[in-house]
């Protein structure tokens, strides 16, 4: 029923494209997508202002983008592609940066040690995410796609542009990755 629903909204943000009334159309796809980009990009990122950044960053990219919608993909998978590109740009971009300000800090000698042991469901899930955070980017992705967004791994091949072979594999060494690290934790 939901993906009934998802391709007529899709059906009819195209049909708003087709008569050149793009302004209506991503409101459309505004109001259709924009909480389940926030999620995607939010279980990748794990930051709720790095997350609105990103999904900001998102729907610019489409609204640039939307003219030259080809219709090769589905608008989701489209959607979709767009926001895991742009999270994983942002992931290579912090990475940098928090590289940078380590080896400075390194330099100066200083050390940062916070430890806050607290037993409730956030340390849990700040577990969780920190084991995340620990996987190769494409594996995270690919994690975040299946676990949380249960997107079918004939979906993921068509936003990620890999195999569903591939895409297995990855998310059971993912799972193996995050299990081995939350063990040792």
């Amino acid at each position: 029923m939901i993906l009934l629903m998802q391709d007529n909204r899709e059906q009819e943000i195209l049909s708003l494209l087709k008569q050149g009334a793009h302004t209506q159309a991503f409101q459309l796809l505004v109001k259709e997508y924009s909480r389940r980009i926030y999620w995607h990009v939010r279980h990748m990122l794990n930051d709720h202002e790095d997350s609105n950044d990103v999904v900001q960053n998102v729907f610019i990219k489409i609204w640039e983008n939307l003219g030259g919608f080809r219709g090769d993909a589905k608008l989701y998978t489209w959607i979709y592609r767009i926001a895991s590109n742009e999270a994983l740009n942002f992931l290579q971009q912090k990475k940098r940066k928090l590289r940078l300000v380590q080896e400075a800090a390194e330099e100066g000698g200083q050390q940062d040690h916070q430890t806050s042991p607290n037993p409730d469901g956030e340390v849990v899930y700040a577990r969780l995410q920190n084991a995340i955070q620990q996987l190769p980017e494409k594996q995270r992705l690919v994690f975040n796609l299946r676990y949380f967004e249960e997107m079918p791994y004939e979906e993921m091949a068509r936003v990620t542009e890999t195999s569903v072979g591939a895409l297995k594999a990855s998310y059971h060494h993912a799972v193996k990755k995050m299990e081995e690290f939350l063990k040792a934790d």
